[in-house]
Protein backbone atom coordinates (compact mmCIF):
# COMPACT_ATOMS: atom_id res chain seq x y z
CA UNK A 1 0.00 0.00 0.00
CA UNK A 2 1.41 3.22 -0.76
CA UNK A 3 0.90 6.98 1.39
CA UNK A 4 0.78 9.90 -0.28
CA UNK A 5 0.42 13.05 0.83
CA UNK A 6 -1.43 15.95 -1.04
CA UNK A 7 -0.39 19.44 -1.72
CA UNK A 8 -3.77 21.27 -2.20
CA UNK A 9 -4.36 24.81 -3.38
CA UNK A 10 -7.66 26.60 -2.98
CA UNK A 11 -8.53 25.31 0.11
CA UNK A 12 -9.65 27.35 3.06
CA UNK A 13 -12.04 26.13 5.59
CA UNK A 14 -14.03 23.09 6.86
CA UNK A 15 -16.09 23.04 3.94
CA UNK A 16 -13.36 22.49 1.19
CA UNK A 17 -11.89 19.50 3.61
CA UNK A 18 -15.09 17.90 3.53
CA UNK A 19 -15.17 18.70 -0.17
CA UNK A 20 -12.31 17.16 -0.78
CA UNK A 21 -12.96 14.12 1.49
CA UNK A 22 -15.92 13.31 -0.09
CA UNK A 23 -14.61 13.43 -3.17
CA UNK A 24 -11.87 10.39 -2.02
CA UNK A 25 -14.53 8.80 -0.71
CA UNK A 26 -15.60 7.74 -4.26
CA UNK A 27 -12.28 6.34 -4.71
CA UNK A 28 -10.77 2.74 -3.27
CA UNK A 29 -8.38 4.86 -1.02
CA UNK A 30 -7.96 4.96 2.46
CA UNK A 31 -8.33 8.71 4.02
CA UNK A 32 -5.43 8.88 6.49
CA UNK A 33 -6.10 13.01 7.03
CA UNK A 34 -7.44 16.08 5.17
CA UNK A 35 -6.77 19.44 6.18
CA UNK A 36 -7.12 23.12 4.64
CA UNK A 37 -4.26 22.59 2.31
CA UNK A 38 -3.61 19.02 2.39
CA UNK A 39 -4.61 15.59 2.07
CA UNK A 40 -2.89 11.98 3.38
CA UNK A 41 -3.90 8.75 1.32
CA UNK A 42 -3.22 5.43 1.44
CA UNK A 43 -3.93 3.11 -1.98
CA UNK A 44 -2.89 0.23 -4.02
CA UNK A 45 -1.11 1.37 -7.28
CA UNK A 46 -2.89 -1.28 -9.07
CA UNK A 47 -6.21 0.13 -8.28
CA UNK A 48 -5.68 3.98 -8.35
CA UNK A 49 -3.58 6.01 -10.70
CA UNK A 50 -2.24 9.79 -10.02
CA UNK A 51 -4.82 10.96 -12.50
CA UNK A 52 -7.29 9.61 -10.31
CA UNK A 53 -6.38 10.97 -7.80
CA UNK A 54 -6.17 14.45 -9.11
CA UNK A 55 -9.08 14.23 -10.92
CA UNK A 56 -11.07 13.85 -7.73
CA UNK A 57 -9.16 16.94 -6.14
CA UNK A 58 -10.33 18.73 -9.26
CA UNK A 59 -13.44 17.63 -9.36
CA UNK A 60 -13.86 19.01 -5.84
CA UNK A 61 -13.19 22.64 -7.17
CA UNK A 62 -9.39 22.51 -6.02
CA UNK A 63 -5.85 22.40 -7.21
CA UNK A 64 -3.38 19.35 -6.64
CA UNK A 65 -0.03 20.99 -6.72
CA UNK A 66 1.96 18.73 -4.96
CA UNK A 67 3.19 15.38 -3.68
CA UNK A 68 4.93 13.60 -1.74
CA UNK A 69 5.96 10.04 -0.51
CA UNK A 70 5.02 9.37 3.31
Amino acid sequence: MTELHLTIDGMSCDHCVMAVRKAFERLPVTIKDVRVGSALVAYEENEVGMEQLKQAVEEAGYTLVGTSSQ
